[in-house]
């Protein structure tokens, strides 16, 4: 594996970084790779893909292969440049819709070793019945973003109550199925890492 992968990566990771286009975390980002050199899964769902820059790294540090989900139409595309320009393109299945059609027409129960969820976070309630049914056993599921800015342990702004809620019911979701080993951590803005028993 060529060291200027992770060089360009890098490097288009802090541009991201600096626009709107969202990445993961560094800290994040590294839990996932941990995860990965870990686990060593056969395959990886992301459910908010943005411009492929998390899969790609995920990719580049041992998945085997990773299935994408964006509905973003001109992140999509890039994600698609991007996984061509890093020679990933085969590995890759990129799915240009939203979650909540896609997931529930995955029919590959069992099929993942470890699952990035970081679509919206409102829906992250209604994700979770098919992220558990794609999980194989002994597979973990990464939420990420589920601090939101201290809303949710705090007093989040008026117009992000509703928002804090739902996050905080899917907390509540996690930690209480007996299926899943839920830790919160503190990195970026909060990250679940619940290990499917």
């Amino acid at each position: 594996m060529a060291d200027d992968r992770y060089e360009q990566l890098n490097a288009l990771r802090e541009r991201a970084k600096e626009g709107r286009d969202p990445t993961a975390a560094d800290e994040t980002l590294a839990l996932l790779c941990d995860l990965v050199q870990k686990l060593q899964p056969e395959r990886v769902l992301e459910i908010g893909a943005g411009e492929g820059l998390t899969s790609i790294a995920l990719l580049i540090g041992g998945a085997a292969r990773l299935t994408a989900i964006e509905c973003d139409a001109e992140r999509a595309r890039r994600a698609r440049e991007n996984f061509a320009h890093f020679g990933l393109a085969d590995r890759v299945t990129l799915i240009e819709d939203d979650a909540g059609r896609v997931l529930p027409a995955l029919e590959e129960d069992g099929a993942y070793g470890l699952i990035f969820l970081d679509g919206p976070k409102a829906q992250y309630r209604r994700y979770f019945a098919d992220c558990k049914r794609l999980l194989k056993r002994g597979g973990v599921l990464v939420s990420d973003d589920i601090l939101l800015f201290g809303y949710v342990t705090g007093e989040p702004p008026k117009k992000r109550k509703m928002l804090a809620e739902h996050i905080r019911e899917y907390i509540a979701m996690l930690q209480s199925d007996p299926a899943f080993e839920t830790e919160i951590l503190p990195f970026g803005e909060g990250v679940a890492v619940s290990r499917k028993l």
